[in-house]
Parts: C-alpha cells; structure tokens; sequence
C-alpha cells in the first residue's frame, strides 16, 4: 500500500528540459506496475498492470493502479508502452482506455495480441503499434528504442527512452537465461551500445535482487517434468500462469512424449494458448490438443489438464477444484503440478490449495518438493554483471517490495554507482531528472483502485 510521505508535498512544476518519472504502481509491491514520463508537457506511460488481491481482500477482484493523477492530462499521453503481456503489466490498460480509447499501445507481437483480446472483452478497439527489438520509435518527444530481454513469457522488450533531458532505461521484468527455450537471449550488446552512449537513468526489476547467484536456466525443468510424468499413473493436472507460454510448451513437449492428451481449462488459458499457436509462440503437434469435453472418453493415464489457480487465486480452476466446486473432480491418485513461484503474499492461500487438493489424495509437485518452476527474473549475480554492463549515472530500483528495491539499491552501489544517485521511490513518488541527477520532489495520490467483477 502506498505510504503517505508527509514530509512529501505536490511536486513543483517541472524545470525545462527536466524529466519527470512518476510510478503509479509496482514499486512497495508486486504487481500493478505502472510509471509515466513527462517532458515538454507530454506524458508518456510504460506499462498499466494490475495487482490480485490478497486473503484479508474478500470479494475483490483486481487493484488497479490510481489514475487521478494523469485524469486530468489524458489528452496529454502519447501512448503507453508495453514491456511484455503478464497481467501485472497489461491487466490495468482496458480501465484506463475506457477513460480514452484512442491512447496508442505500443508493444511485441505477442503482447499487443494478448491485450487486443483482452480489449474485445471491454468492447475497445485500440490504436496498437507493433515494435520489436533493434526498433527506434518517436512518439512525441519520446525516442523510443526497444531492446530484446528474456523473461518468462515470449517478445519481452526493454526500453530505452531518449528525451532532451537525458536517456532513461526501463528494463520492465527480465532475467539473463543464457540457454532460454526460445533461443532469444537478452541482447547485453545493445546494453551496452546504450552504456556508451551514456545511461543517465536506469529503471531496474528488483524482484529477484535478494536472491544470490544466477537463476538456472529454464531448460532444467523438463526432465523434472518427464520424471513427474513418468511416474504419474492417473490425470495431470498443471496449474500455471495463462501468459506462460514457455512452461506451457514443456508441458505440451513431455505430454506428447508420454502419449497423453491435453486440454486447456479457463477461458484465460483458452484465450492466450490460442494466440500463442496462432503466432507460432506455441509448437502443438497435431491432435495433441483437444477439447476438455472429449476427455471423458479417455483413460486418466492419458490425460493432462492445464489450468490457472497456481498463486491459491479464490476463483482459479485449482482453487475450486480443491474445494469441490469444479466439474472436474480430485480422485486419489491423480497428479497436480504447481509449476509457478510464490508471488510474495499469496503464501497462505497457495498452501490452503494444496492442502484441500492433497485431501482429496492428490499428489501435489510444487516448487518446494520438485524443481518444476525457475524465476523470471534477474537474480543479484545477473543484476551486478548488468549494471557493470551499463553503468548508469543514476539507479532507480523498481518492481519489488521495500526489501527487494533495497537490497537492489545496495547491488547498484556495490557496482559503483553513487549513494546520492540512487532513488528510493514508492508509488506516487515523484523522481526528477534534471542536469544529469535523479532525486525526489514530491508525491501524487497513487492508493489502490478495487475492482469487483467489471465495476470499479
């Protein structure tokens, strides 16, 4: 929840030729990452996720970022620039195109794909450009240079944001898998073109930046899924994020290696998975895939399942299964794979989930008993080798909660970059850019936005 700062007052108006960065979200949390940019009078936005709510949060479906600050100047934003297509990155933008339909998306393939099908939902049809790493745009006062990063969803981009005021690097979620599943490694050359070109500010994913070393590479996983597979003697049943495109595809691989078939379950699942074979993200060989209506028709040794549920979400496909209130029933013997990470805070709701699966005698594979999810972002050895790549002349840790930003700020310093050069922001936090040095001037309501079903 965003602190109230009340040392911090509006900020002043913004010096000419100064830069203003603005996080409306992501930074004290994770989730609901979203941050504007204003010179010259423009704004231009990168991101516009959303947050899912926690236990202590009944009945809550989404937390959106606050919008007050920019409802007044929305005439000013020449567009929103995604880094990539998990909901805590894209969920917000339909609530804030609802406000003004016409703000441009700009994004990769795949997630401008992921958005467009989410805006069908909203009955908005946006003015989308479609980038892709090694491109230069202008937008407005904005040059815009996007750069290949891998994360765990394909067409992951970083963006480098080139004003009068200076060259802002905003990483959006990334990691450095030197043996990624796609071939598509995160481009360090361009990092460092930019290093020399001078980074006078650079945006930095914190998630991972109090876990030491190297995160391994996603390949790892798939003889822990052949063994899991092997073993099972009744269904699979995978509970992942539905933007996960590569694990998905490991589970495709090892199900069509051990003869099963596979059915997606949710209409999110249904949705990306389908954009994903339709874009080529997705290999599926031919009759792997079928409808879960048909699965009745075949024997449990035969059958993998893939759902959504795997953060303990209330009404997830996994969450009602455990409770009994899905039409696909827990036997004994079947096997649940959790193949995602605990996203600080759902803890509690995750465990409650195995716990009412297990009762129900499902073998439940998690990352705390199997190696069967690796992270997707940067660990603090991937973050040193790219600050030292980079060598911003001003660090700003963002995706994270305090002690992930902090322990961030500490990986910057460490590199060296100056202790009076590294800010600490929260949401609504204001950082500006002028001559060459980043500091706070002020704060701007940015508390959550609750959304229950389709009303806010």
């Amino acid at each position: 929840m965003s602190h109230p700062h009340p040392e911090l007052g509006r900020p002043p108006a913004l010096p000419k030729g100064g830069l203003r960065v603005t996080p409306l979200g992501g930074l004290g949390e994770i989730g609901r990452n979203m941050t504007v940019f204003e010179y010259g009078g423009r704004l231009l936005i990168v991101d516009c996720g959303v947050l899912f709510p926690e236990e202590e949060q009944p009945g809550i479906d989404l937390i959106l970022p606050d919008f007050t600050s920019i409802r007044d100047r929305l005439d000013d934003i020449e567009g929103i620039v995604l880094t990539h297509g998990h909901e805590d990155h894209i969920g917000g933008v339909p609530f804030l195109l609802r406000e003004k339909p016409d703000i441009p998306l700009i994004g990769s393939k795949l997630t401008l794909a992921l958005i467009e099908a989410k805006l069908q939902e909203h009955r908005i049809r946006p003015y989308t450009l479609e980038v892709a790493e090694g491109h230069r745009e202008r937008v407005g006062p904005f040059d815009c240079e996007f750069v290949a990063v891998n994360h765990s969803i394909p067409d992951a981009l970083a963006v480098a944001i080139r004003t009068p005021a200076g060259m802002v690097v905003h990483t959006g979620d990334f990691k450095m898998d030197q043996l990624p599943l796609d071939g598509r490694l995160t481009d360090l050359h361009a990092f460092a073109r930019l290093s020399e070109e001078g980074i006078d500010l650079l945006l930095a994913d914190s998630t991972n930046a109090e876990v030491p070393g190297f995160v391994p590479p996603e390949r790892d996983i798939s003889n822990v899924l052949r063994q899991v597979f092997a073993n099972a003697r009744k269904r699979i049943i995978v509970a992942s994020f539905a933007s996960h495109v590569h694990r998905i595809q490991q589970i495709l691989d090892a199900a069509h290696e051990y003869g099963r078939r596979v059915a997606f379950v949710g209409r999110s699942m249904v949705r990306n998975m389908g954009i994903a074979r339709d874009l080529g993200y997705l290999k599926v060989p031919p009759g792997l895939v079928v409808d879960v209506k048909t699965l009745d028709d075949l024997p449990d040794s035969e059958v993998v399942l893939v759902c959504t549920g795997s953060q303990g979400e209330p009404m997830a496909a996994l969450s009602r299964m455990a409770n009994r209130d899905h039409q696909i029933r827990i036997v004994n013997g079947d096997t649940v794979i959790l193949a995602s990470s605990l996203i600080p805070g759902n803890e509690n709701a995750v465990y409650r989930v195995i716990n009412g699966l297990t009762r129900w005698g499902a073998n439940v594979v998690h990352k705390g008993n199997a190696k069967v999810h690796v992270s997707g972002h940067a660990s603090a050895g991937e973050l040193l080798y790219f600050y030292n790549i980079c060598r911003p002349k001003n660090l700003m840790p963002v995706h994270g909660e305090w002690r992930h930003l902090r322990a961030n700020a500490e990986l910057g310093a460490l590199t060296g970059v100056p202790h009076d050069r590294i800010v600490i922001a929260e949401d609504g936090v204001v950082v500006d850019l002028v001559e060459g040095k980043a500091k706070i001037t002020g704060k701007v309501q940015a508390g959550y936005v609750y959304v229950d079903g389709l009303s806010v």
